[in-house]
C-alpha cells in the first residue's frame, strides 16, 4: 500500500535550505585557516537569506512567512504539545518549524554581516561574529533535534521531505 503525497516544499525553498546549510557548515569548517573559502561561504549565506527573505513575502504558499509565523504562545504551546508526543501535524512549517526558520534566517544574517565588517577590521564585531556562529550551531543542533523528534511525532521523514518536496498528504 503506498501513501499518498502532496508537493509542499517548492525547488527554490529545497535548494536554499540545503545551500544555506552547506555554505554555513563550510564557513563554520574553514574558519581562519582558509579565509577566502570561509568569506565567499559567508557571502553565499548573506545572498541565500536574502533571496529566503524575498521568497518568504513573494513565494508558494507554504514557503511565505505568512503561512508560518505564529504567536510566540503558540509555538510555546506546540512545543510542549510536542515533547509530550501530541503535537498537532502540520502540512507546512509548524508554530515550531515557522520560529526556528526566523531564527536561523536572521542569526545567518548577522553571522554574515558581523563577519563582512570584521573583515574590514572591525575587532568588536569580530568577537560578536565568533561568539554568534557559536549560538549559531547551537540552535542549528536544536533544529535538527526538534525535526527527528516531530518525524517521530507525526512517523514522518522530515527530512526526505525537505529533499523531495513531498510530505504525506493525510
Amino acid at each position: 500500500m503506498t501513501t499518498a503525497t502532496i508537493r509542499v516544499w517548492d525547488p527554490l525553498v529545497r535548494i536554499l535550505h540545503w545551500t544555506l546549510a552547506g555554505a554555513f557548515l563550510v564557513a563554520w569548517l574553514t574558519g581562519d585557516e582558509l579565509a577566502a573559502v570561509h568569506l565567499a561561504a559567508g557571502y553565499v549565506v548573506l545572498a541565500v537569506v536574502g533571496v529566503r527573505t524575498l521568497w518568504g513575502i513573494a513565494g508558494s504558499r507554504h514557503a511565505r512567512f505568512s503561512d508560518f509565523i505564529y504567536r510566540p504562545a503558540k509555538v510555546l504551546a506546540y512545543l510542549g504539545d510536542l515533547v509530550r508526543f501530541r503535537g498537532k501535524r502540520y502540512l507546512g512549517h509548524s508554530p515550531a518549524d515557522g520560529a526556528m526558520t526566523v531564527l536561523l534566517l536572521g542569526l545567518a544574517a548577522a553571522i554574515s554581516w558581523s563577519g563582512i565588517e570584521a573583515d574590514a577590521g572591525n575587532h568588536l564585531l569580530e568577537e560578536i561574529h565568533e561568539s554568534l556562529g557559536n549560538i549559531a550551531i547551537a540552535v542549528v543542533a536544536l533544529h535538527i533535534g526538534g525535526v527527528l523528534l516531530a518525524s517521530l511525532v507525526h512517523r514522518e521523514n522530515l527530512a526526505r521531505a525537505m529533499v523531495t518536496g513531498n510530505k504525506r498528504a493525510d
